[in-house]
């Protein structure tokens, strides 16, 4: 299960926000997971009581935003999303397209720092 190494490290960079902001925790975690990053969302969610436990992050909520993956078609001169089965040819007009736009992240998108005085 990479997905715990993976969040580690998120909990490693919010963790280091939290206490340059002065935070006394953090209320929320949001990612941004691409489809074709390699980390399912479900074990994810699975893992983060066990990455946060003992941290400044535990308790904190985690939210997912998935991000469809999609590629440049210049066929089409459109953006088309494609599946995990992704060939290298646009899904609608089978040009062969290797120009993957977006699909591939795993970012911290944001951290609610539990920051006092800042209601």
């Amino acid at each position: 299960m990479h997905e715990l190494g993976l969040l580690r490290s998120v909990v490693t960079a919010v963790e280091r926000a939290a206490a340059t902001a002065g935070a006394t925790g953090v209320e929320a975690v949001g990612l941004r997971v691409g489809t074709l990053s390699g980390a399912e969302p479900f074990a994810l969610e699975g893992a983060w009581p066990m990455a946060t436990a003992d941290t400044v992050v535990a308790g904190a909520r985690l939210e997912i935003e998935t991000v469809q993956a999609a590629i440049w078609c210049p066929g089409c001169a459109h953006e088309q999303p494609v599946d995990e089965f992704y060939a290298l040819v646009c899904p609608v007009c089978a040009t062969p397209s290797g120009n993957l736009v977006r699909g591939r992240e795993f970012a911290v998108a944001f951290a609610d720092l539990g920051v006092p005085g800042h209601d």
